[in-house]
């Protein structure tokens, strides 16, 4: 909801985008921190007292964001939010394998995933409502309700038990001040490229090198660790299946950076769409997700198999990307934006949820080892997302220009399709003004067509490699043993 709504919630708290890109690198900075030491924190307080103090971390910095009228309000409840949220995904894939192996913990699976599918398609529609009425705050009181009956929940069901003191975690605090450091210095890196690409764009290589080297350092430094390490790195690179599967998930993430920011641009700023419309349709598509759960929550335990699964999610994520190529400026949100929609929420329900059952199969009889196995991967989740955004927005601007030269060059006097256009607009505005306004009006106009269809053929170029992704993962994985 709040990547949904970054444009009305910067123009309600006085936030320029490159302030908002700030706050979103900081607030991924702090969610792969606490990513991070969530099981040494765990084994300290226990999961009820852990998840009990998240949510009241959480439902503050929540409150502080519903209130801000200021950018620097906004940062704080943000990053409040990251130290008491950032883990809830961790959390609750951990939580539902403390039930005992038994068709008790695949149900709490099957539950996990439909609440997860669920919450993915409601966010745009709640989101673009709240905005529609005139209540985007109303968009951190939704988070706050949800937040306390998980709180009131959580009494009943969690344990507070802790592990014997010989089994506990390392700290590793200068390990972990490289790890605040690197992200945050790539995040940063990540989020000025939006801006500064183009003119420092060595200064923010060398800077994004440095960071990646400092992380590869802090992951080797706990690979080699004799005692018990802040994340089992060791045992689980050692994981050929483990390793694949975060390769993938990252992949996964990555195209979901990109069409989290790509399918608003088109929907909106290119064609032309209401927000409320927009939120609506997108949620819509994202429903399609819940459905493709259901069937394969049938299928599943009768032929487990996954490579029909992934057979299945990268063809959806290449008709996605074909019939997205394939839209007219002039498209019909219903009949040629939606069945494209639906193909992305399969592709998202089918490749992550079977890529989740075939990654951690071999590391879940270990709470601890399974713990972090999650830590790792949605650490990662953070970072391709944002890298998954940045690449979606400096290729945008990139792509963008080379249309809009191109289009360019059609606007002017000796072009004579131009001056029938020029003429026919300007005729229709002169019904309601003076002759001279109504040529400026008409070369406005005539403007924001142009920079609306080189923003269109910019996007579509970017469907084009999602097509081609979605099918090199089809060929791959009807080639894949590992995953069987």
């Amino acid at each position: 909801m709040i990547a949904f709504s970054a444009s009305p919630i910067m123009g309600e708290t006085g936030t320029s985008p490159e302030e908002y890109g700030f706050i979103t690198a900081a607030y991924a900075c702090v969610a792969i921190i606490m990513i991070s030491k969530q099981r040494w924190i765990v084994e300290r307080t226990g999961w009820r007292r852990y998840i009990w103090c998240s949510i009241l971390v959480f439902i503050t910095g929540a409150a502080i964001c519903a209130k801000s009228d200021s950018y620097h309000e906004l940062l704080m409840g943000r990053v409040i939010m990251g130290i008491g949220g950032a883990s809830f995904m961790t959390g609750a894939r951990v939580l539902v394998n403390l039930i005992p192996p038994s068709p008790k913990r695949f149900a709490g699976i099957k539950v996990f995933a439909t609440g997860l599918a669920v919450g993915t398609a409601s966010a745009p529609f709640l989101a673009s409502l709240s905005v529609s009425e005139d209540t985007w705050s109303s968009i951190f009181y939704i988070l706050i309700g949800i937040a306390c009956l998980a709180f009131i929940t959580s009494y009943f069901c969690l344990p507070d038990n802790t592990p014997p003191e010989k089994l506990k975690s390392d700290t590793h605090p200068f390990l972990l001040m490289l790890l605040a450091g690197s992200a945050f210095a790539l995040l940063w890196a990540l989020q000025r490229s939006n801006y500064d690409f183009y003119s420092d764009f060595i200064i923010l290589t060398i800077i994004a090198l440095m960071a990646i080297s400092v992380l590869i350092y802090f992951f080797r430094s706990l690979a080699k660790y004799n005692g018990v390490p802040l994340l089992m790195v060791s045992t689980l690179l050692s994981n050929k299946r483990y390793v694949a599967g975060v390769g993938l998930f990252s992949f996964c993430y990555l195209v979901l950076g990109l069409n989290n920011y790509l399918i608003p641009q088109l929907l909106e700023s290119a064609m032309g769409f209401s927000w409320s419309t927009t939120g609506i349709w997108h949620a819509v598509g994202l429903s399609s997700a819940v459905i493709a759960w259901i069937i394969m929550g049938k299928i599943m335990p009768k032929r487990p198999g996954s490579k029909k699964f992934f057979l299945a999610g990268f063809l959806s994520l290449a008709i996605y990307g074909y019939m997205m190529t394939r839209l007219p400026p002039s498209a019909n949100i219903i009949t040629d934006v939606l069945p494209a929609l639906l193909f992305n929420g399969v592709f998202i329900m089918l490749v992550m949820a079977t890529t989740a059952v075939q990654t951690f199969r071999e590391v879940q009889h270990n709470e601890t080892v399974f713990s972090h196995a999650q830590q790792v991967k949605n650490m990662a989740a953070q970072l391709f997302m944002a890298i998954g955004i940045t690449t979606a927005t400096v290729g945008l601007q990139w792509r963008t220009t080379v249309h809009y030269a191109v289009l360019n060059t059609r606007v002017n006097v000796a072009d004579p399709r131009y001056q029938n256009v020029l003429e026919s607009v300007s005729s229709i505005y002169e019904k309601h003004t003076s002759s001279s306004r109504a040529d400026s009006m008409a070369l406005a106009w005539i403007a924001q067509v142009v920079k609306q269809q080189a923003t269109f053929l910019g996007i579509m170029d970017f469907y084009w490699w999602i097509f081609i992704a979605g099918i090199i993962g089809a060929v791959v994985m009807s080639v894949q043993k590992l995953m069987k």
